[in-house]
């Protein structure tokens, strides 16, 4: 009678309006999930106070104080903690795998493949509910797919997908069985949790965070189970946390030697998301660079990318061999990169300042294909990255050109200006420069505003290098309000950008006589464009003007007659300046009166050209222009016509050549 009883009281209390409890004393053949009949009796037949006071449950009295599913906002290096919350609620749906009959491999990639496509997390939702049976992994990986399809900034787009029945049921079982997880599930259990932004002090945090100490400690974890957990603990607690420390201190043990590429991949993204904050792990770091110069050629185009992303965040410059390494290899994967890696590969090639000329070959080859197809700030990386190496490719520019014309509509203003930028610093105007231009100045009219004030003023700079003049559009950068939020932007104004609004305003008042706009206030004139560091010269090269100088000395009679690095009023730098008198005799350099004609020298080592090309760069371009229009004879001594000579004799008489040619050697 008392059985019977025991046996009817669990339906009546269901009727009433009671939740039953899922006990700890399960069926051992379960992981995920309890029916009815594996529950011991004394949980199926007591209400949750008695079940606490009487029959001892530990888990129940856990769950006494549980609310739903919560979640936090994240800092962004550190996951903030709150109040204990609870995770989930006691009802949950029949979801449950076994350790005896595991799904097959083949049901697994279906649902891994299913999983995939889902677009929303409602879709996840909608298929874990048509799933009976599925591996700790693949709970985990359904968790890992919501947190990427609900990622917001530090936060879940949407925070509520937790109080979904499903969450809570795959939570509720995670935390039960936190135990008998194996090791790739567990540590990926975490790893999700962290990316859903759960109470790190909730039980179920907690009881995966103390499994993962006591699987660490074992020292059986894989390289890639230890790398998700550094990062579920970075996540947690922040590059300081302990159980870091100690992923690190396993992979030391280890060494990078014997790595696998995948290995070394994830041990590298550790590093990245903050693993060796303040130069920590140094020795651990260069054993991998080493290790990885010797497994490039295995390297697949993501690898490759991701590596190369790496070096650039962590700043390594000390493993420049191995950046040339990933440079090689890059070339071969040129047509199958995607955009994003694309992308990241010429960011990593243009803060290290290298390329080679195969990759720049498979990158004219390339780029011809996919400047209407691509991400425009793929595209925009592209030219970005030929103009800052200086590489001059007609092949590059026209087709970024071609695409400018049709797509520039699209584009944001800072991907405008990037885009037009590299022709005004190599100098070039491409077949359709007509329709480029006109197409800048149809932007420049509809969303001068959207501009962010630094931007347009390079993107005005950038026009006048190729004689592209902006006249419709300087009044405004000269008005006192747009100085104003030059000065209200970012550090202010800097020498370059006064430097860039001198060399705009002389532009105007040399090469466009008819403009009658608004003057540039004397206060933010410069005295000169040559200034240490960003600089609108190029300084001369002093090896190449020590030898010129020995040849004028031989040619003119004396030092005195020539100045060297002469400023002028007009803020340009000379790099040789010679003074006739109206006869065509030399004068002293320090002889100001009846001057009847000044030539200046323009003494252009390599860095003053295209580094493929014999073409100027463009601010070398227009100080010419300026010169010339100020009244100055221009004398260019390039570099591939000097290293030719091969003793004073001959740079006597080229010397002579170039400076007069149209009269004879005079005695001095």
């Amino acid at each position: 009678m008392a059985l019977k009883l025991l046996q009817q009281l669990p339906k009546q209390l269901g009727q009433m309006g009671f939740c039953r409890y899922a006990s700890t004393c399960s069926n051992p053949r379960l992981l995920f999930g309890y029916k009815s009949e594996d529950l011991c009796a004394a949980c199926l037949c007591t209400s949750s106070t008695r079940r606490t006071q009487h029959h001892g449950c530990q888990k129940l009295r856990l769950d006494q104080t549980r609310r739903g599913l919560t979640t936090i906002v994240r800092e962004p290096s550190l996951m903030s903690s709150s109040s204990s919350v609870g995770l989930h609620k006691d009802s949950f749906p029949r979801v449950c795998l076994t350790q005896l009959h595991h799904p097959t491999i083949a049901d697994q990639e279906a649902f891994s493949q299913r999983l995939n496509k889902c677009t929303s997390s409602h879709q996840v939702l909608r298929l874990l509910r048509s799933v009976e049976t599925m591996t700790d992994s693949m709970a985990a990986a359904s968790l890992h797919r919501v947190a990427e399809l609900e990622q917001g900034e530090n936060c879940l787009r949407d925070p509520s997908v937790l109080e979904n029945v499903m969450i809570r049921a795959l939570c509720k079982q995670l935390e039960e069985d936190s135990g008998r997880l194996t090791d790739a599930g567990l540590i990926s259990a975490l790893l999700a949790c962290t990316r859903l932004y759960l109470d790190p002090w909730s039980t179920l945090m907690v009881r995966l965070v103390s499994e993962s100490q006591e699987r660490l400690d074992q020292g059986h974890l894989s390289i890639g189970q230890l790398c998700d957990l550094g990062e579920a603990m970075l996540a947690l607690e922040g590059p300081g946390s302990v159980v870091l420390g100690q992923v690190m201190s396993q992979f030391q043990k280890q060494g990078a030697a014997q790595w696998t590429v995948a290995e070394l991949r994830a041990v590298y993204k550790l590093f990245q998301r903050g693993a060796g904050f303040d130069g920590k792990y140094c020795d651990l770091l260069n054993a991998m660079h080493t290790h990885a110069v010797t497994v490039t050629s295995h390297m697949n185009p993501s690898t490759v990318s991701d590596l190369l992303n790496v070096l650039t965040v962590l700043n390594q410059t000390q493993a420049r061999p191995l950046v040339i390494s990933l440079c090689k290899q890059a070339v071969r994967h040129v047509p199958h990169f995607t955009d994003e890696e694309l992308t990241l590969v010429l960011e990593a090639l243009m803060h290290f300042g290298h390329s080679d000329h195969y990759f720049e070959d498979a990158m004219e080859k390339y780029v011809p294909k996919m400047t209407f197809t691509s991400h425009p700030e793929t595209v925009t990386k592209v030219i970005q990255f030929f103009g800052r190496r200086n590489i001059l490719s007609p092949a590059v520019f026209d087709a970024v050109a071609e695409s400018f014309v049709y797509r520039a509509d699209d584009y944001t203003t800072s991907q405008v200006a990037r885009q037009i930028m590299p022709f005004g610093k190599l100098c070039y105007l491409p077949p359709n420069a007509g329709d480029v231009f006109r197409k800048v100045e149809t932007i420049l009219h509809t969303r001068s505003s959207h501009f962010q004030p630094r931007t347009l003023l390079n993107l005005l700079h950038s026009c006048i290098l190729v004689e592209r003049f902006p006249v419709n559009f300087v009044s405004k950068v000269f008005s006192r309000y747009f100085l104003q939020l030059l000065q209200e932007q970012g550090s202010g104004m800097d020498r370059y950008v006064l430097a860039q609004l001198t060399q705009l305003y002389m532009t105007m008042k040399l090469e466009c006589p008819f403009y009658e706009g608004p003057r540039l206030l004397p206060r933010y004139c410069v005295k000169s464009f040559l200034t240490p560091g960003h600089s609108l010269e190029t300084p001369v090269d002093m090896h190449f003007y020590n030898s010129v100088k020995t040849g004028l000395v031989e040619l003119l009679g004396a030092r005195s007659y020539f100045g060297s690095r002469v400023l002028t009023p007009y803020c340009y730098t000379l790099d040789v300046e010679i003074k006739l008198d109206e006869e065509g005799y030399v004068l002293p350099a320090s002889h100001k009166d009846e001057v009847f004609k000044r030539i200046a020298l323009c003494i252009d080592g390599q860095k003053r050209f295209t580094s493929n090309r014999r073409q100027l760069l463009g601010q070398e371009a227009i100080k010419r222009r300026h010169l010339k229009l100020l009244g100055y004879e221009i004398v260019q001594i390039p570099f591939y016509e000097f290293e030719k000579l091969v003793n004073k004799t001959r740079v006597v008489e080229y010397l002579h050549r170039k400076i007069f040619p149209h009269s004879y050697r005079l005695s001095w």
